[in-house]
């Protein structure tokens, strides 16, 4: 792995990283699918002017609308959409870690729903990893967080990680910025129907919500989008996955300087825990397999 490699990888997981602790700026002051719906609707919009700038077409194969559907329902509206509304019930670093255990729970779902073989490091990786989200979880709930909350964020990953498993292996044909403004606005649209049917308006355009809103927009919507491809086509996926395992350090810490959250010894044995768990999950997926002897040698 290269210096710019990595470089793109550190980026990618702060940005990340962030969105959990500017989410829980922008809940504050307004309602969470409505804020979520807002978001998405300008992002959409954002990626397809670059696509169409960039002289991609908005004409999808049967492959790219499968991917649009699924990515705008689960981890648009669905994963993201949970995570907003549990913001508002628990800290930005909780939810974090726990998002940031969808790795492991694409291995365990591989494993489990389709029999994709998990070598020794990985099933260690996987029971290490779940250790340290359960410690973090029981220390947390007995300090007084919310069961809703850590529920919601818990059917958030799996959502997202069911959707990763179903998509694994595609790609966006060449009209990647398309493919992402289209999964944006499906979300968005899921999103408008379940805030202006569920969810009592609440509107308070303060500075820091707009400020949020606008960094959720550019960085999360958008930066870290080119940067993930970006890695992806340079070292492949395997690789540039290994990144996830920052996340929760990253997370707490971003949620402690840009909210002031407290920082728990709990917590920190436990991040400490769930990073090593994902590291030895994504490291056994590289390593090649043992060609086995030939009959009869």
């Amino acid at each position: 792995m290269d210096i710019r490699a990595l470089a793109m990888g550190l980026a990618f997981a702060v940005i990340w990283s962030s969105a959990y602790a500017t989410a829980r700026v922008i809940v504050a002051d307004a309602a969470p699918l409505l804020s979520l719906a807002i978001r998405f609707t300008i992002s959409g919009a954002l990626a397809l002017a670059v696509g169409l700038a960039l002289g991609q077409r908005l004409r999808l194969t049967p492959a790219q609308w499968r991917a649009t559907l699924i990515f705008g329902l689960c981890q648009n509206a669905i994963y993201l959409g949970l995570n907003f509304v549990a913001m508002q019930w628990i800290e930005a670093s909780l939810a974090a870690i726990i998002a940031s255990t969808m790795p492991l729970l694409v291995a365990a779902l591989g494993w489990m729903l389709f029999g994709e073989r998990i070598r020794p490091l990985g099933i260690v990786g996987l029971l290490t990893g779940m250790a340290g989200v359960a410690l973090i979880m029981a220390a947390r709930m007995q300090g007084g967080a919310a069961p809703l909350g850590l529920a919601l964020c818990l059917i958030a990953a799996l959502a997202l990680a069911l959707a990763t498993l179903m998509m694994r292996g595609a790609s966006s044909g060449g009209n990647l910025w398309i493919v992402v403004g289209l999964q944006m606005w499906v979300g968005a649209a899921l999103l408008w129907v379940a805030a202006l049917g569920f969810e009592p308006w609440r509107l308070t355009a303060s500075p820091a919500w707009m400020l949020a809103m606008a960094y959720q927009i550019v960085m999360p919507g958008i930066v870290a989008t080119v940067l993930w491809f970006g890695l992806v086509a340079r070292i492949g996926a395997v690789k540039a996955s290994t990144f996830h395992f920052l996340n929760p350090f990253f997370g707490v810490l971003i949620a402690a300087v840009l909210l002031g959250e407290a920082v728990r010894l709990t917590d920190m044995i436990g991040v400490v825990i769930v990073m090593a768990g994902i590291l030895a999950v994504q490291i056994s997926k590289q390593v090649p397999s043992v060609q086995a002897p030939a009959r009869g040698a």
